[in-house]
């Protein structure tokens, strides 16, 4: 698995494994599908090691089989599953979080060297 450089602030609260990034990868790309392919490319993980936790987010209902374009199959966030509607609302929340609260602890900061 390589090092992501610009880690999403869900993935900094809660950690970096296989199955957090393709969580993560979807909770940005929500309204589209993928492939398995495109899903393991851009979570940057190996297509072996999504092939091994993918059964697990079918069976949890977490991404579904939307269509099927050729010989390949594509998979999207279940928006009726409320685990995904609540891991939405927590990681926008922890992306807000992460965006306002850095210019108010750099202001105490520059306020307590003055």
């Amino acid at each position: 698995m390589k090092i992501k450089k610009d880690k999403s602030a869900f993935l900094e609260y809660v950690g970096d494994t296989p199955q957090l990034r393709v969580l993560d990868f979807f909770i940005g790309n929500y309204f589209f599908d993928f492939p398995l392919t495109e899903i393991a490319r851009s979570s940057e993980i190996s297509y072996n090691s999504l092939q091994a936790i993918f059964p697990k987010l079918l069976e949890k209902k977490i991404l579904i089989k939307s269509r099927r374009i050729g010989k390949s199959n594509y998979y999207k966030f279940n928006m009726e599953n409320q685990f995904v509607k609540n891991i939405i609302k927590i990681a926008w929340n922890l992306t807000k979080n992460e965006i306002f609260e850095e210019p108010v602890k750099e202001k105490r900061l520059i306020a307590q060297a003055n």
